[in-house]
C-alpha cells in the first residue's frame, strides 16, 4: 500500500499566504453580506445594489410579516383566556442555508430589530404650474430611509435636504432640475426634518408619487 507523501516545510503555505487568503475570503463574505444577504433578509441596503436587484423588496416583505406576527402575539397575550388552540408550527430553518446566513443573523440582529420598527408610506403630491411643495420625515441622526419618487405628467425641480450634525441650519444633500424620477437612501445627518422640496416649472399639473421606507416617525407637508 502506498501512502501519500507528507509535504515538506517548503511546500506548506506561509503565514503571510494564509493571512492573505483569509483576508480575501473575509472581504468576499462581507461583500455578499452587504449586497445580497442583508437586503434580502432584513431590507437593509446601504449600497442600493439590493434594491437594483429587487432583493430589498423581499426583505421588506419579510420584515412586514415579522411585524404582523409580533402584533398578533401581543394581541393574543392581552386577550381574555380561551381554550387553547394549537398554533401553526413555524417552518424550521432551511438546513441548507449557508454558514454566512447564520453568521449574519448573529452579528446583525440588533440592526435587524431596529429595521423591523421602521415604517412605510406612499405620498401623492400634486403640483400646479409654478407651485412648490415641501415634505419632510421626522428622523434621528444616523437613521436611513429607502426612497423612490416619480413624476407623472411632466418633470420637476427638487432639493433633498435636512438638518446636519453641525447645527440647525438645513443642508442640501442632492438637487436636480427637470427630473422625472429618483431613488436611493436618505441618511439623516442630524435630528429633525429630512425630506424634499419639489417645484413644477411646467405649464401643466404634475403628480409626484413619493415612496419611503425606513427609520422615521412621521411624514408631513411643511407650510
Amino acid at each position: 500500500m502506498y501512502n501519500t507523501d507528507i509535504p515538506t516545510r517548503a511546500e506548506l503555505p506561509t503565514t503571510r499566504q494564509l493571512l492573505r487568503s483569509t483576508a480575501i475570503a473575509f472581504v468576499a463574505a462581507v461583500g455578499i453580506l452587504i449586497t445580497i444577504v442583508l437586503p434580502a433578509e432584513y431590507a437593509i441596503d446601504p449600497t442600493g445594489i439590493g434594491r437594483a436587484l429587487q432583493l430589498t423588496e423581499m426583505g421588506e416583505i419579510k420584515t412586514q410579516l415579522a411585524q404582523e406576527a409580533e402584533a398578533d402575539r401581543i394581541r393574543d397575550e392581552q386577550a381574555p383566556a380561551a381554550p387553547a388552540t394549537p398554533a401553526p408550527a413555524m417552518p424550521a430553518p432551511d438546513q441548507r442555508s449557508s454558514l454566512l446566513g447564520s453568521v449574519v443573523a448573529e452579528l446583525f440582529i440588533g440592526q435587524a430589530r431596529a429595521q423591523a420598527a421602521s415604517r412605510s408610506d406612499e405620498t401623492v403630491i400634486t403640483l400646479k404650474p409654478g407651485e412648490g411643495i415641501e415634505y419632510k420625515l421626522t428622523m434621528k441622526a444616523g437613521g436611513k430611509v429607502n426612497f423612490s419618487w416619480a413624476a407623472e405628467g411632466g418633470v420637476v425641480n427638487y432639493d433633498m435636504h435636512g438638518v446636519p450634525t453641525s447645527g440647525s441650519k438645513e443642508k442640501s444633500y442632492k438637487q436636480g432640475r427637470g427630473v422625472a424620477s429618483d431613488e436611493g437612501v436618505l441618511t439623516a445627518e442630524g435630528d429633525g426634518g429630512q425630506g424634499w422640496f419639489f417645484r413644477n416649472r411646467g405649464k401643466a399639473d404634475v403628480t409626484v408619487r413619493l415612496k419611503t421606507t425606513g427609520a422615521y416617525t412621521e411624514i408631513k407637508r411643511m407650510v
